[in-house]
């Protein structure tokens, strides 16, 4: 069982920037692909970012491409997303997830693990 630990988020002005954490509770972290994810008022979950096992490979959905970046650093357990030029429409709950095998990103079944979310805010 592989428990994950978001932090990071809070309220931004538009254009504002925040980077959120994960950090994950296993010893082989380096073996997972990562993802986030977020999820606004009404609306079902969706994709943000992902990145491989070996951090050499990074996707985004279209509307984040060019503001946010995902990254990890194995040797923290932890992945980041760096979020730029924050939008209004950026506002939601961001999770972070896990799993070991090479799933369809970004797709929420790709995932075996989730953490319990963190709130981003962005006033216009």
């Amino acid at each position: 069982q592989v428990q994950l630990v978001e932090s990071g988020g809070g309220l931004v002005q538009a254009g504002g920037s925040l980077t959120l954490s994960c950090t994950a509770s296993t010893r082989t972290f380096s073996t997972y692909n990562m993802g986030w994810f977020r999820q606004a008022p009404g609306k079902e979950r969706e994709f943000v970012a992902a990145t491989r096992w070996s951090g050499g490979s990074t996707d985004y959905r279209g509307s984040v491409k060019g503001r946010f970046t995902i990254s990890r650093d194995n040797a923290k357990n932890t992945v980041y997303l760096q979020m730029n030029s924050l939008k209004p429409e950026d506002t939601a709950v961001y999770y972070c997830a896990a799993d070991r095998n090479s799933g369809t990103y970004y797709l929420e079944g790709a995932y075996r693990y989730w953490g319990q979310g963190t709130q981003v805010t962005v006033s216009s």
